[in-house]
């Protein structure tokens, strides 16, 4: 079975060796940790990095420069094992919390993703998954302004069966040139996270591809929030290569884009302050790319639905 850990070992080594010119820090006190944006400065192309990390090294995440639809970057995902790469590895399930008295200051709360999380198994999609992996060295990666308190890091140690030196913790802060790259780059796992949520299965998703536009980040966290997640929604490409039956593939095209939300259209940001910074009283088929389509292997037919609404993302974007 393919080891998602194993996988992006390479990519982490090639993370840490490369630290000086992709400006990240790198420190080995019991597990590795590498800064991408908290005390260093990161880039892009860390970003575009962690990126791939955090697909367990099945996908492929490029930059490509130039202008298009109005805006002049974007990021292009890809992956021959979609669910693998989105669902069992970059997906942001795992979470992980420490309350003040244990951190012996300020409570922690990250959400894990990346390869650790096959390890751990801890959120029941894996038991649906079928999957685990057993590789002896694993790779976490943290949307945190700080490195995770020793409570967290042993938690994570021992559900992942991992001794410290086996154990890499990549940290960028969302408000962050590589944090605000690598959630973009989450573009496909949106689309197979809400087709799992529609009840399509996941295991007739045999192929994705995606494409997403690149904003500067964010001021502060909550703007470098709203800003990769309205890159998603309203800026946000996908096609999937899937099997299984042919009118399942067709009601997904359908139901997938952002636009069969009832709130499409109102930025990110304006929606979560109304629903006071509280992500479960949002409508779920929000979280979705702008636009799709849906090609069937059995049938040679492919279904497209959704529209980019770059005008809306250029309105908030873009300095007048």
């Amino acid at each position: 079975m393919i080891s998602v850990n194993e996988s992006a070992a390479p990519l982490v080594d090639e993370l840490v060796a490369d630290a000086q010119r992709l400006r990240v820090l790198v420190t080995r006190d019991g597990p590795t940790i590498i800064d991408a944006g908290v005390g260093a400065m990161g880039g892009i192309e860390a970003g575009r990095l962690v990126a791939e990390i955090c697909m367990g090294g099945l996908g492929e995440v490029r930059v490509a420069a130039g202008a298009r639809e109005g805006w002049p970057t974007w990021l292009d995902v890809r992956s021959s094992q979609p669910v693998l790469a989105c669902m069992a590895s970059q997906y942001a399930g795992w979470s992980l919390a420490a309350s003040k008295e244990e951190t012996g200051g300020k409570r922690f709360f990250a959400l894990g993703s990346g390869p650790g999380r096959a390890l751990a198994c801890k959120e029941p999609l894996f038991e649906e998954l079928g999957y685990r992996d057993s590789a002896r060295r694993g790779v976490l990666v943290l949307e945190v302004d700080r490195a995770p308190p020793p409570v967290v890091v042993d938690k994570v140690l021992r559900d992942c069966g991992l001794e410290a030196a086996q154990m890499s913790f990549v940290l960028t802060p969302t408000a962050s040139l590589a944090g605000t790259t690598q959630v973009v780059a989450r573009v496909l796992e949106v689309a197979l996270h809400r087709a799992h949520e529609l009840g399509f299965a996941l295991h007739d998703i045999l192929d994705g591809s995606a494409s997403a536009p690149l904003p500067a980040p964010g001021a502060d966290g909550l703007e470098a929030m709203a800003r990769t997640n309205d890159a998603i929604l309203y800026g946000g490409q996908v096609r999937l290569t899937v099997g299984g039956d042919e009118a399942a593939a067709q009601a997904l095209a359908a139901r997938l884009p952002s636009a069969n939300s009832r709130d499409f259209g109102r930025s990110f940001g304006e929606l979560f302050a109304a629903a006071g910074h509280d992500f479960y009283k949002l409508d779920g088929a929000l979280f979705a790319p702008a636009e799709v389509w849906v090609s069937h292997v059995g049938s040679g037919k492919t279904w497209h639905a959704g529209a980019l609404r770059m005008d809306l993302l250029r309105t908030w974007w873009q300095s007048q």
